[in-house]
């Protein structure tokens, strides 16, 4: 093992036994040091369990005793399991649309990684300690934003959107400073692959470095992208399915409300997974313009905006890669473009599939998105509860004169809903549209359960006073979203209470 580990004691796995013993390898770590930094993390002082995934676990084969012994210290950065190589990896980007040269895992640290029956998933802690690349940062994370991050990564693997996912959460009573004095946080999170588009932009514009930028993109295509290596030009396809990947992932944040807040090139996932949960939240009343980022001042990041600042990303990405698409500048361009030009198509493709999902529509009329986009006209005008409105539109009947109870009672405007009411059942019933079975298919696309932020902010306050029994509740709940669930709380579907679009969530959150 390398020195940089020698400040760490080795601990005993307790799934160090039998055909599936980790091995931990880190082919990130083996790309060589123009990659990043191998180095032992931080201790955390005196760590508890806040949470635990013990359903992640287990679909990772460990046994159900996995958190007992030496798993604590070693999740919380102060241990390490036999043949771990903590390794920080060095990227840059575009924040805010700005160029922000070198960036990096200022707080994070990859372990290595363990086989799963999805294939190799890579471990990684959060808020650590410092790296190489904190820049002016304390490599920590607090238990806010670590419960935030925990929760959300289940709810969106919930609602069956890609996502990094959450392993496990410790605490410490380790003070750390943002607007206010904290408690810090480590959050163990994984997936197949932390790339992101800020790595291959390090390696062409800050680095300079062609030879890595080359051996990166070998990389990538060998172990994420290998029905790419056939094309005439691979980079250009890998390209292209890191486009329609990013387009159907917008798609579904938009179907369901959510909004990123953060959408630098350094938070975009080269796979298309929702990654870095900072200051994201699901919309509650309907507002194309809403921006969850208390720091996105200019509203860059808002939710209307997101398909076209993914394409923005896109474009970076696809600068990055110009020195692999060919020697001659003008040929590389237009190669680049018509890489990523099929996020257009794939996202409106993906986009309305999902909104006639949303609707009901088993099939498609030339008239759907303009039936679809006067609903979301009169739900902006009135700030409608987006997630309760289509939940509750799964109870739209079909009969003639049906007075459509609860989903009219959302709207002030009800000669207004009525007309479009008349409108939508006609339209049903072009297709025949049988209630009942509509009702099933539109429960199964409308969630009735997500992380609204007063409902993460209650299991923090919660968690801070020392109860983290509220994470576990909503974390069973958020499993499961599109189901009626009759035994969780009522308050988890309810409307936000009063003075929930008040909760402020910033870049440190």
């Amino acid at each position: 093992m390398s020195a940089a580990f020698d400040s760490l004691p080795l601990a005993p796995a307790p799934f160090e036994r039998g055909p599936n013993a980790a091995r931990w390898p880190n082919r990130m770590a083996a790309l060589g040091p123009a990659f990043g930094t191998a180095l032992a993390a931080e201790p955390l002082p005196d760590p508890h369990w806040v949470a635990r995934n013990d359903a992640l676990a287990a679909e990772l084969g460990w046994p159900a005793d996995w958190h007992d012994g030496s798993a604590l210290a070693v999740l919380s950065g102060n241990a390490t399991w036999p043949g771990m190589s903590p390794f920080a990896s060095v990227y840059s980007g575009h924040q805010f649309g700005v160029w922000a040269g070198q960036l990096g895992d200022g707080r994070a640290l990859l372990l290595g990684e363990i086989e799963s029956a999805a294939g190799p998933m890579e471990i990684q802690l959060k808020g650590s300690g410092l790296t190489p690349y904190s820049r002016m940062g304390d490599g920590r994370a607090v238990l806010r934003s670590s419960i935030r991050e925990y929760l959300c990564s289940e709810a969106m693997h919930g609602l069956g959107i890609p996502s990094t996912r959450a392993l496990a959460l410790t605490g410490s009573q380790l003070p750390v400073r943002r607007e206010r004095w904290e408690t810090a946080a480590v959050v163990t999170r994984m997936a197949p692959s932390f790339l992101r588009f800020g790595h291959f932009e390090h390696f062409a514009h800050t680095a300079r470095d062609l030879a890595s930028l080359q051996r990166l993109v070998d990389f990538s295509l060998a172990n994420y992208f290998p029905d790419c290596l056939g094309a005439a030009q691979p980079a250009a396809a890998m390209l292209s399915e890191v486009a329609r990947r990013t387009a159907e992932l917008i798609a579904q944040w938009q179907a369901v409300g959510f909004c990123h807040g953060v959408m630098n090139t350094d938070n975009m996932s080269l796979l298309g997974l929702t990654i870095d949960y900072g200051p994201f939240g699901f919309l509650d009343g309907f507002d194309p313009g809403h921006v969850c980022n208390h720091s996105d001042h200019q509203g860059r990041y808002a939710y209307a905006r997101q398909p076209g600042v993914a394409w923005w990303n896109l474009q970076a990405l696809a600068t990055a890669l110009l020195p692999q698409l060919g020697a001659d500048e003008d040929a590389a361009s237009e190669a680049a473009l018509e890489a990523i030009e099929p996020y257009r198509s794939a996202l409106s493709a993906a986009l309305s599939a999902r909104m006639r999902a949303k609707f009901g529509l088993a099939t498609e009329q030339p008239d759907d998105a303009t039936l679809i986009d006067d609903l979301l006209r009169l739900m902006a005008a009135e700030r409608t509860d987006y997630t309760i409105l289509f939940r509750h539109l799964s109870g739209f009947s079909t009969a003639p004169d049906h007075a459509q109870q609860p989903v009219r009672d959302l709207f002030i405007d009800r000669p207004a809903f009525d007309a479009w009411a008349g409108r939508y059942a006609e339209r049903l019933r072009t297709e025949q549209s049988d209630d009942a079975e509509r009702a099933v298919r539109m429960n199964s696309a409308n969630p009735k359960f997500v992380l609204r932020n007063h409902l993460a902010q209650s299991a923090i306050e919660a968690a801070e006073a020392g109860d983290f029994d509220e994470i576990g509740r909503l974390m069973k709940v958020l499993a499961r979203p599109y189901d009626e669930q009759a035994t969780a709380p009522a308050a988890y579907a309810a409307f936000p209470p009063p003075g929930a679009d008040q909760i402020e969530v910033s870049c440190s959150s």
